[in-house]
């Protein structure tokens, strides 16, 4: 006789720590998987710290058979994406549970539950949570280690969710790239006549000056990504709180800003992988686990690296000298970090159907080494 599932919503504190701490459980046997900060995932569901909450509503349940947790969803309806996605879109992510295909079910059907009950008509995931966040189910590249900021997933996952009636919507992909190689003749040539080019400048962002470099850089975000498919606005207050918190690991020659005649028409923010830092920490600061993440962060000394966000503005998308900057980020970035002992980067998420920047990537070297796929069906 199989023992029920009983599906609940997280309500007390320990009931949000089962949920931050099955993955422990779950990736118990994956080599690949890197514990996260514990801190920083309490941090994340903080009400108060974490500027989602202020225009989303936010449902976590957790799976149990026997008494024991054995799966967790969260479920919720972002005003922003009502807005500017799709009227009636509620969005589930964070999905984690067992083997057993029973678990799957019931969670995702308790999500889209909670979802109908107000009023959403179609379901998309998993998006955890927000579009900025972590979005997307990986299905592939699972022989990989995730770096900073990106999800890893169960490959029995796919199936599960696909049998749920959920059908892809939209392919993230991840490229990947040698940094120790440089960049093919003919490109080096065009960043060459980049830099000879007495109207464009690649400059290095000031830490110093960090609240103007940052007011900078999402005004060019919000320009360039406007058009994007699934693209949210960041509201002031995210505007604030993700930069604040990229700060420990921003290194100013990691992040560039292109200046055309001399106005900032591009940008591009390379992270050291923090998940290099912590892998051995199993998500815990104290009580020694803190000086060892001070004295790396410091040290900065990592083999990979990360670019999460890019872009020119959308006036110079489509034009030569647009192209040409972004080849002059990369590469310079990529000179820099090669030198102080990087081996390789993750240029991430890239929409599938972006032709110009997947022309552009694939030219320079780089490969599609991980997909994350979104999915949808109407509720």
């Amino acid at each position: 006789m199989t023992t029920s599932i009983i599906i609940r919503p997280v309500v007390t504190d320990a009931d949000l720590a089962a949920f931050i701490k099955l993955p422990w459980t779950i990736y118990k046997n994956d080599s690949q998987w890197v514990p996260p900060l514990l801190q920083e995932r309490q941090d994340f569901f903080n009400r108060k710290k974490n500027p989602y909450f202020e225009h989303a509503e936010v449902q976590l349940f957790l799976a149990e058979r026997a008494g024991i947790v054995v799966g967790r969803i969260c479920a919720h309806i972002d005003k922003l994406v009502q807005i500017h996605y799709k009227p009636g879109t509620g969005q589930w992510g964070l999905f984690e549970c067992d083997d057993n295909p029973d678990t799957a079910k019931a969670l995702i059907a308790a999500a889209e539950a909670w979802l109908k009950q107000r009023g959403m008509t179609l379901s998309q995931g998993p998006m955890s949570m927000s579009v900025w966040d972590e979005p997307g189910l990986q299905v592939s590249g699972f022989d990989k280690a995730p770096i900073l900021m990106t999800g890893h997933h169960q490959p029995r996952y796919q199936a599960m969710i696909e049998h749920a009636g959920y059908a892809k919507i939209k392919d993230l992909w991840a490229y990947g790239l040698d940094i120790t190689k440089p960049m093919p003749e003919r490109i080096q040539k065009i960043v060459d006549a980049g830099d000879k080019n007495p109207r464009i400048t690649i400059r290095n962002v000031k830490k110093s000056d960090y609240a103007r470099e940052v007011a900078i850089i999402t005004d060019i975000l919000n320009d360039a990504w406007s058009d994007n498919w699934g693209y949210i606005p960041l509201t002031d207050r995210e505007k604030e709180y993700a930069p604040k918190q990229w700060l420990p690991l921003i290194t100013e020659s990691w992040v560039k800003i292109a200046e055309y005649e001399g106005e900032a028409v591009g940008f591009m923010v390379t992270l050291p992988n923090l998940n290099e830092m912590i892998d051995d920490l199993d998500g815990k600061l104290f009580p020694f686990g803190w000086a060892k993440l001070l004295w790396r962060l410091k040290r900065k000394k990592v083999k990979a690296v990360r670019v999460p966000i890019m872009g020119v503005r959308k006036s110079m998308q489509t034009s030569r000298h647009g192209a040409l900057m972004v080849f002059m980020m990369i590469e310079h970035t990529r000179r820099t970090v090669a030198s102080q002992g990087g081996k390789f980067a993750e240029l991430s998420w890239i929409l599938e159907d972006n032709g110009g920047m997947n022309n552009m990537l694939t030219t320079i070297g780089c490969e599609v080494y991980k997909t994350y796929r979104i999915y949808e069906r109407e509720i």
